[in-house]
């Protein structure tokens, strides 16, 4: 078995398949997440998935007496940290909301591994933090600026990770930077399931065509794009699971090559990374691609344009493939067909009651 990892928000979409990833990659792990936004059937579902119990601890990121226990009961390598309310529109109502979980808790997440010498950190960063690009594709030095609470705290998480970088070189901070995660497990057994109507588009697609939606909205179809909707960098959540035991891989070869070397090289600091296809895709490409691989019509009706929506966004992942040997391998069809199992096969979601 490798380095024992914590999982803040390990329930989670992104963080339950990552679990898997880390367990199939020989991580050991240990989940910590309040189940705001989230189901302990994810976590069910993956122990049985993986053959053996994952060990798990209700808690807040922002407790720090509950932290400072599951520290001082584990020797662990690192974190990845992905607990963190997300849905844009909810942040612009409540953004102390936003500012205390996602802001506050990383600090308090920081100020417990900074007592406890765990000093490796990959943080589930957004694209969102590169707010209306200028150009296209983005890489990581394109200039970041925000549209809505949700983005800021990301943002402002980063601003911490660099000047805690500054000011203490024995950090590794990875901020992976996530461009719009979607599909399943192949097994169809974990998924993405939002609470009440969904905010991302994927979900919201497959649960019209379950009959849980009468139709789709679509926000705008006069974008200067190939259609005149929206165009996104769609990624399968399985690759982005990828993309964090890469993320660790190097993390521990980095601390590793620290150990055997005469002259002890400094840690890495901050490093942000794109996690994308790098490839654009249009909402109705998505919606078309959707009843291809299904056979399942997707009603929909155009709708205005929603506030701080952009046009276009798609990432440059040079960097990661680069750093980390990493890249998206799984399309659209992948995706489609991921989902849709997901989405029959539980069609309330985790609600198995």
């Amino acid at each position: 078995m490798k380095n024992k990892i914590l999982v803040t928000g390990g329930a989670g979409y992104i963080g339950s398949h990552t679990c898997i990833a880390l367990h199939e990659a020989g991580y050991d792990i240990v989940v910590y997440d309040n189940l705001s936004n989230s189901s302990k059937e994810a976590i069910n579902r993956v122990s049985t998935l993986i053959g053996q119990p994952i060990e798990f601890v209700k808690g807040d990121i922002r407790d720090a007496e509950s932290l400072k226990q599951v520290f001082s009961a584990h020797q662990f390598f690192g974190v990845i940290h992905f607990a963190g309310l997300k849905a844009v529109g909810e942040s612009v109502a409540k953004p102390l909301l936003y500012y205390n979980n996602n802001v506050s808790g990383t600090i308090t997440l920081l100020e417990v591994m900074a007592s406890h010498g765990v000093k490796n950190l990959i943080f589930s960063s957004s694209a969102t933090v590169y707010g209306d690009p200028e150009t296209l594709p983005i890489d990581e030095k394109s200039k970041r600026s925000c549209t809505n609470p949700y983005g800021q705290s990301k943002l402002t998480v980063e601003h911490i990770l660099e000047d805690l970088a500054v000011s203490d070189a024995s950090w590794s901070l990875i901020a992976l930077r996530y461009f719009n995660p979607v599909g399943a497990h192949p097994s169809g057994q974990i998924g993405e399931d939002p609470n009440d109507i969904p905010n991302n588009l994927m979900p919201y697609i497959s649960q019209v065509a379950v009959g849980k939606l009468d139709k789709l909205n679509i926000f705008g179809n006069d974008y200067p794009t190939v259609d005149g909707t929206g165009v996104r960098d769609f990624i399968h959540v399985t690759d982005l699971a990828q993309g964090h035991v890469a993320a660790l891989n190097y993390l521990e070869g980095q601390s590793h090559s620290e150990k055997n070397s005469v002259e002890k090289k400094p840690s890495i600091g901050f490093l942000p990374i794109n996690l994308g296809s790098g490839k654009g895709t249009s909402v109705l490409e998505l919606v078309s691609a959707f009843t291809v691989i299904t056979g399942k019509n997707i009603p929909y009706q155009f709708a205005d344009r929603r506030a701080g929506d952009i046009a276009s966004c798609y990432a440059s992942a040079d960097k990661a493939k680069a750093l980390l040997e990493w890249e998206a391998k799984l399309s659209i069809s992948d995706v489609c067909q991921d989902t849709w199992r997901w989405q029959s096969m539980n069609p309330q979601g985790y609600n198995i009651s």
